[in-house]
């Protein structure tokens, strides 16, 4: 287990309070929206997203973060400001940019102890980045940061292929779904099991016997078709997501096209995105969009795990519409890829040039992969790498960094036991082809779906996917469930190592800098509340992992 560097938020106060006017945390105007290249700060703020105040890491002050939105070919230039002040959170960061291929750029990745070493406090760090051939939906967060930190960002295809099938894509049609936690996270991930208060959509909801707190508007004109970017910034649980009256046809999944798909209920996991089309052909009305948490006793009482999709014309009033039980979910093996499908490789299981298999085991809350749990290293994996270290034997974690030659086909297989499922898994540098399905026996290597995060199902579950080793550098494959993370649910692939320093663009004299500074942080500049936390925590449960000691090798 280890800690997690910028996870943020106070409990100001641990009693809930009620919010007299919501419009002065959230203004109902669209935020603004933020260009390619941009600066972006990382502070602390008093919100009540659920009508419960509580501090948290916000950026540029608001939760969600504000939407960043480029154009296919631009090149990214994001400057991230810390300007963290709050004791019982962890004041240093890093922002991770899911989804993005950093391809010659793995020194941007924002993967704190894989790619850099955190941002201290009052310094910054520019990302600069591109993404050539990319388009679709993204976002970013900060690893280990379920305190608010995390915010969507589009590129947008002027030549995109499915166009026709929409007539609105723009900042008002990207929907964030978020869980909410009342407890800061540096106290809640020494608990072994911790569950979410509440649903946000678009950074507003309600928990359970709270105040009757506003609720996201989703602004539709009866007749128009509207590209719904529907992004998961949980932490933790996945989601049922549908919209009363409507079907909804799927386009995208994390960034990839796929062939249209119509249904009418989506089970997104952390960290997955998907596009779907809804075309507003219903009589003009209000209409609950509900999004379900995947936790126990989760319902949609007094408007809870829901926001409302309003017709133009339509009263200002909650919806009267009734939840029916879905006919036509989404199942994943029903994705297709459209841009050139087909996984790399010869076809058929076990016939790929490299061939893994990953065992996680969950003992006590702890997660082992192959046996070993994941421990941030003190150096980062990509300095080491540029250090001279090559094989998996010079590598750290030992255990945990897994060496892969350059240009081969890469078949995971990857399955769980145990508790905690089912687990969204997600690699970093890469889309990937799911040959297998989590729950399924099939394997589809002509036309399966093609993206960056996969359930890997629950206790005797396994998922199969593929990817080509084109992009050298060390590259995060981990479970998309924060607590899991952290509790060392993940491994590191270091694609060719030999072949990395030439791989990257030359490397900013500013990354060099980020280790000399943060190794000489004092504990009390690192903030997390120290043993209070853990104190705090043993408050609330007495199902706790065993205490650790603030270490320099925290997370974010």
């Amino acid at each position: 287990m280890f800690i997690v560097i910028l996870l943020v938020s106070l409990v100001s106060s641990i009693n809930a309070a009620s919010i007299v006017s919501r419009s002065q945390f959230y203004p109902l105007s669209q935020p603004a929206v933020l260009g390619p290249q941009t600066r972006i700060t990382i502070g602390n703020k008093v919100i009540a997203p659920d009508g419960f105040e509580r501090s948290a890491t916000l950026v540029n002050g608001v939760y969600p973060g504000p939407l960043i939105a480029a154009q296919k070919g631009d090149n990214f230039a994001i400057e991230v400001v810390n300007e963290l002040r709050d004791e019982s959170m962890f004041k240093s960061t890093s922002v991770h940019w899911h989804g993005i291929f950093q391809n010659g750029t793995n020194y941007a990745d924002g993967t704190s102890f894989v790619t850099q070493c955190p941002i201290a406090q009052n310094h910054s760090f520019l990302h600069s980045f591109s993404a050539p051939n990319q388009a679709g939906t993204f976002w970013y967060h900060s690893h280990y940061s379920c305190d608010g930190l995390r915010g969507p960002l589009v590129i947008y295809d002027p030549d995109d292929p499915l166009a026709y099938m929409y007539d609105v894509d723009d900042a008002s049609t990207v929907i964030t779904l978020s869980d909410w936690y009342h407890v800061v996270a540096p106290v809640l991930r020494h608990i072994i099991g911790t569950t979410a208060n509440s649903t946000l959509i678009n950074g507003l909801g309600r928990y359970a016997g709270g105040p009757m707190s506003e609720l996201a508007v989703i602004s539709v004109e009866q007749g128009k078709r509207y590209r719904m970017r529907l992004v998961s910034m949980s932490c933790d649980p996945n989601f049922y997501f549908s919209i009363d009256g409507h079907n909804l046809t799927v386009i995208e999944a994390d960034g990839q096209l796929t062939e249209p798909l119509l249904v009418d209920e989506l089970r997104i996991f952390a960290g997955q995105r998907y596009s779907v089309v809804l075309v507003a052909d219903k009589p003009v009305d209000n209409y609950w969009v509900r999004n379900l948490p995947d936790l126990v006793n989760a319902s949609f009482t007094g408007g809870t795990n829901s926001a409302i999709l309003r017709y133009k014309g339509a009263p200002n009033a909650d919806p009267t519409t009734v939840n029916t039980k879905s006919q036509n979910p989404l199942l994943e093996t029903n994705l297709h890829a459209l841009i050139n499908p087909g996984a790399p490789g010869t076809p058929g299981y076990g016939n790929a040039d490299i061939n893994l298999d990953l065992s996680v085991t969950n003992i006590d809350g702890t997660f082992y992969v192959n046996n070993n749990p994941f421990n941030p290293p003190t150096v980062p994996v990509l300095l080491q790498i540029l250090s001279g270290a090559q094989d998996a034997s010079q590598l750290f974690p030992n255990g945990s960094v897994i060496v892969l030659e350059a240009n081969k086909v890469v078949e995971l297989t990857l399955s769980t036991t145990g508790p905690g499922g089912p687990h969204p898994i997600h690699l970093h540098g890469h889309a990937f082809d799911v040959v297998q399905s989590a729950g399924s026996k099939a394997f589809n290597y002509v036309n399966p779906v093609r993206r960056d995060v996969v359930s890997a199902g629950s206790g005797g579950d396994r998922m199969v996917i593929r990817w080509t080793t084109d992009n050298s550098g060390p590259w995060f494959l981990h479970c998309h469930i924060d607590w899991h993370l952290d509790a060392g649910f993940a491994v590191v692939m270091a694609e060719s190592p030999s072949d990395t320093r030439a791989h990257l663009n030359p490397v900013p004299q500013e990354w060099d800098q980020l280790c000399p500074i943060f190794r000489s942080l004092s504990p009390s500049q690192l903030g997390g509340g120290g043993r209070k936390s853990y104190e705090e925590a043993a408050s609330i449960t007495t199902l706790l992992f065993p205490p650790s000691p603030l270490a320099h090798h925290s997370l974010n």
